[in-house]
């Protein structure tokens, strides 16, 4: 009897830290840069749910005939983007250190993990942050006519992002 409660409680730990792994990096996740693809993902949305630039300009990259200097700036920011998300992810790779180290322990302190987990977060963050004042930099350097393209990208997306969540709100009010 004994060692079946012991079971069911390791059974329980074990359940609660693979939750709480999951939840801290899944926030941490959403600091991770992406990489200028297209489409996004297929659902027309950067990381944590908004439109990056990069994206953005990704999609419409043929359309905007960047001249060499463009071209040039377009490189260092991909590869900057590139470089980003892979420290992002190996950054990440600390958090499930921590957890794995943690879970070793017979009273696991998640308190550990979680700081652990906020100092990753605030670390990707500021990489993407840098990684998107790049690509806006290069955005500052298009004419106004390669800038009109990217805000009627920008317009289309936005208008299919509202129609989504119209629709998402439509399905919830009516009881999912």
């Amino acid at each position: 009897m004994q060692a079946r409660t012991s079971e069911r409680r390791t059974w329980r730990m074990a359940a609660f830290a693979a939750t709480a792994f999951l939840t801290l990096t899944s926030v941490a996740a959403m600091a991770q840069p992406a990489g200028p693809a297209g489409p996004w993902h297929g659902h027309g949305r950067g990381p944590g749910g908004g439109m990056g630039i990069e994206q953005v300009l990704a999609s419409v990259k043929d359309q905007l005939n960047l001249d060499p200097t463009q071209l040039r700036d377009w490189t260092d920011a991909v590869a900057a983007t590139k470089a980003a998300h892979v420290t992002a992810r190996a950054n990440m790779q600390a958090v499930h250190d921590a957890l794995v180290a943690e879970l070793a322990n017979p009273t696991p302190d998640l308190g550990k993990v979680a700081t652990v987990a906020d100092g990753v977060h605030a670390g990707n963050q500021a990489l993407r942050q840098g990684v998107r004042n790049q690509w806006l930099q290069l955005y500052a350097t298009l004419s106004a006519d390669q800038k009109a393209v990217v805000r009627d990208a920008l317009a289309k997306q936005l208008a299919r992002m509202e129609t989504m969540g119209a629709r998402m709100r439509g399905h919830m009010q009516q009881g999912g």
